[in-house]
């Protein structure tokens, strides 16, 4: 993709905070045609800028209030090894979010559960489908003081 542009920028900055905004209301923030957002939202989505649009749920307000913050570690790197794990974190729906990241841990995760006991599983199942798995540290979130995937596009 081109760089982005000022208007590109502001769009993004927009439907970040609010992905429910029409290309109506996109409009008259920016000043481009309803048609001229409609195009550049596409080419954002088409180029990967945009992953994809999402509503930010209270997790207390639907059953899912305990959120934990886990620092996993693998017994070794390789490919053949470490893929298997990847997978199943990106298919495993409690995973809220998975980094790859350095330090003591290999993985840093986010897991809503609706309770220790149900964390409990999750993680028991885990060790037990991933056998590379060495260990877990596991924190639990108290409160929430900033929550959202917010990006910088300056």
């Amino acid at each position: 993709m081109k760089k982005l542009d000022r208007l590109d920028r502001r769009l993004l900055e927009l439907v970040q905070r609010d992905a429910s905004l029409t290309n109506d209301q996109l409009s008259g923030r920016i000043g481009l045609s309803p048609s001229a957002i409609h195009r550049r939202l596409r080419k954002l989505q088409a180029s990967g800028a945009i992953e994809g649009r999402f509503a930010l749920v209270d997790p207390a307000k639907v059953g899912s209030g305990a959120l934990y913050a886990v620092g996993l570690e693998v017994e070794r790197e390789r490919p053949e090894l470490v893929q298997p794990l990847r997978a199943w974190l990106r298919d495993e729906a409690a995973v809220q979010q998975a980094y790859y990241v350095t330090g003591t841990s290999d993985y840093l995760l986010l897991i809503s559960a609706p309770d220790i006991a149900a964390f409990d599983q999750l993680m028991s199942r885990m060790m037990q489908q991933n056998p590379n798995v060495r260990r877990f540290t596991t924190n639990v979130v108290m409160m929430a003081i900033k929550r959202g995937l917010f990006v910088p596009v300056e």
